[in-house]
């Protein structure tokens, strides 16, 4: 396949922490009936994708290069458009894509010559009565997203420099916030919602293992144990998760809490000072101050990805 009926959106904002070779060629040679649309800095993802749907040549699939929180906009709107997603790695971690097997762009392109595509569940995470957002591998409150929170407002440092300003700035200021779910309150550090069972092992499940995800998987991080011990359960690599747990820093067992459930709803109270935020797929959303309610719900089979036909889960149809 040629790339006729694709549209491409390239996000070059994404992934600027990282050296790699620009895509254009590649998009040129393999897929040359493509439309290849340079995302520029301000410009609205959501309008880039309504216009093309308008044109009497609407794409039949979206395509994106970029980082998490690209694709899982992406993935958005091509579950509003009823679209098959072509999604290629150009961020920093690109969580999502790594998950269904592709570490580069010509794995996915392959993916799609050979009409190679897996059906994906999500998870939709509404805030208050706002509209639902589409999940593709966790929501977090506390810790992480105070840390990203730090992190975009020294984002003129750069990406590493500012985050370990911003590791400094936020380990200093961390209290536990409050959540309350079905009557409960609870003090804690952080909360990490998977798409689908994630590793027993971790705490900041921020990859998902699952393709065709049914289910939630929550870790609480119940605010038992020191700040230290807050951000150190922020490590999501195995490695680095190893080593702290074996050198004492990693939180202990009896700290954090894990539930599988289908749905879960979330009163969130922050302390004062302190920001309103959660985290999705890296996507940092501010609520009004003094707390909000975060509701999160798993769909199966929401979204059809193309991936190598190794990817867990099996195979769609193709259509």
């Amino acid at each position: 396949m040629d790339g006729r009926g694709v549209l491409i959106v390239r996000n070059a904002q994404s992934g600027t922490a990282v050296i790699r070779s620009d895509p254009a060629t590649t998009f040129a040679e393999r897929l040359p009936g493509a439309v290849v649309h340079e995302l520029a800095e301000g410009e609205d993802l959501a309008e880039v994708v309504a216009e093309a749907m308008k044109s009497d040549a609407a794409p039949d699939v979206l395509g994106i290069y970029g980082g998490d929180g690209s694709v899982s906009r992406m993935a958005h709107l091509a579950r509003q458009h009823d679209r098959r997603l072509l999604a290629m790695p150009g961020g920093t971690f690109n969580h999502f894509v790594r998950a269904l097997g592709i570490e580069g762009v010509d794995d996915a392109i392959d993916a799609y010559d050979a009409d190679s595509a897996v059906a994906v569940g999500v998870v939709e995470a509404t805030a208050d009565a706002g509209e639902p957002v589409t999940v593709l591998n966790a929501v977090s409150i506390g810790a992480y997203p105070e840390l990203i929170e730090e992190r975009e407002r020294r984002s003129s440092l750069g990406k590493w420099i500012g985050g370990a300003v911003a590791t400094a700035v936020a380990l200093r200021r961390a209290e536990p916030l409050t959540i309350v779910r079905d009557g409960r309150r609870a003090r804690v550090w952080s909360v990490f919602v998977s798409v689908g069972r994630n590793d027993p092992d971790r705490v900041a499940t921020m990859q998902r293992q699952e393709t065709d995800a049914a289910v939630l998987d929550v870790r609480v991080h119940h605010a038992r144990g020191s700040k230290v011990r807050a951000f150190a359960s922020l490590a999501f690599g195995k490695r680095s998760a190893a080593v702290l747990r074996a050198i004492g820093l990693f939180p202990r067992d009896a700290d954090i809490e894990r539930l599988v459930v289908r749905e879960l709803e979330l009163q969130v109270r922050p302390e004062p000072g302190h920001p309103s935020v959660f985290v999705h797929d890296g996507e940092l959303e501010e609520r009004a101050p003094g707390g909000f309610t975060l509701r999160c719900v798993a769909v199966p089979r929401a979204l059809t990805v193309f991936a190598p036909p190794g990817a867990p889960g099996a195979p769609s149809s193709p259509r």
